[in-house]
């Protein structure tokens, strides 16, 4: 070092040199930030999550919208509502007449023509009857043969098929009639009017087609979110999920759930045990309890857009950085891991709590 030293003092203008200061401090920073990276990424925590898009559904069938569809087949005589009304249930919706406008009155000529033959077919199955018992008693006496006598019991047991073959015609015709008492469509429930098929208008439509549709004002909502095939064997009933509605300013930051703004939280309800053609499985998400409550039905309707983060394990920011780029599935909980060996505990329950529970 002394030589190295003593040859440079031959050298005035280069013992003169000095690193320019903004190098030093851009050393120092670049250090200094590598530092800084390599702590947060052994020592940072960050939550895994299973991602994925879904929409706003009603957990209750009875509060999805609904399709009111003509009962018979005929033409659309008269609408009572329009796009966007309020309607209780029973309501009238529109008024379906047949083409044929003397069908009714003959369906009731044809009534009272089986009626007739009703009574007749009774009274002549009443004289059959007593004729029965006549050849009978004149059969014990003697006077008459068996043959006399089975003859007679014919002759009621044919009045009695045509007895039932007329009662079946008079229900048939029964049912032709009370279903073209259905002509005036009702609302099934209290709801809004949406999707009128206005271009039914004086057209002819048959038993089944849809007229409009009835969308309840009030639902009890849930989220339906898919997941990749990948982590849905990650998933379980009770775990935490981040919800970004659509339509709602939010801030997501899926590895630090405390930093995120405008995001709510819900808890897996249940899951599909299968895929769609998509290979992604629905997961059924209710609100969780204790927790802000979701926005207002009027800001997030049916069907509205959502995304939603399954909060999974909690891992070093390095580890999961590492993950992502060899593109390695989500880490296994404990629990799993144990299942999967063998040895997992029997209480399916304290599985989903703990499941459920970011570390």
């Amino acid at each position: 070092m002394a030589y190295r030293l003593e040859h440079i003092q031959h050298f005035p203008t280069l013992a003169g040199m000095r690193a320019p200061r903004v190098f030093i401090i851009t050393a120092w920073m670049v250090a200094l930030a590598i530092t800084a990276a390599a702590l947060v990424m052994a020592f940072v925590p960050w939550v895994q999550t299973a991602n994925g898009d879904g929409q706003v559904v009603a957990l209750n069938p009875d509060d999805r919208p609904a399709d009111v569809a003509a009962l018979v087949g005929g033409r659309i005589a008269e609408w009572y509502v329009k796009d966007g009304q309020l309607v209780a249930a029973g309501d009238p919706i529109a008024r379906v007449v047949d083409l044929d406008p003397d069908y009714l009155s003959r369906l009731a000529a044809e009534r009272a023509q089986i009626e007739a033959e009703i009574a007749s077919v009774t009274q002549s199955r009443a004289t059959a009857m007593l004729d029965v018992n006549r050849a009978q008693a004149l059969w014990r006496e003697g006077l008459i043969a068996r043959r006399d006598v089975e003859l007679a019991q014919i002759k009621v047991a044919e009045g009695g098929a045509k007895l039932a073959e007329s009662r079946a015609k008079l229900q048939r015709i029964d049912v032709m009639v009370a279903r073209q008492s259905s002509q005036l469509v009702r609302a099934p429930r209290a709801g809004r009017i949406q999707m009128v098929n206005a271009a039914l208008s004086g057209g002819v439509v048959s038993a089944g087609t849809v007229l409009a549709s009835v969308a309840p004002e009030t639902a009890e909502r849930a989220i339906a979110l898919y997941i990749d095939g990948r982590d849905i064997a990650l998933v379980r009933p009770g775990q935490q999920v981040r919800l970004e509605f659509e339509g709602w300013p939010a801030i997501q930051f899926s590895g630090w759930p405390s930093l995120a703004q405008g995001i709510f939280d819900g808890r897996v309800r249940a899951l599909d045990p299968t895929s769609n053609a998509g290979n992604l499985f629905r997961v059924l998400i209710e609100p969780a309890p204790g927790k802000r409550p979701w926005p207002d039905l009027r800001f997030t309707k049916l069907g509205a857009k959502v995304r939603g983060w399954i909060q999974m394990e909690t891992v070093p920011v390095g580890y999961e950085l590492w993950r992502q780029l060899n593109d390695f599935p989500l880490e296994f909980s404990d629990d799993i891991k144990a299942s999967m060996s063998g040895k997992g505990g029997k209480d399916d329950d304290a599985t989903v709590r703990k499941a459920g529970k970011p570390k």
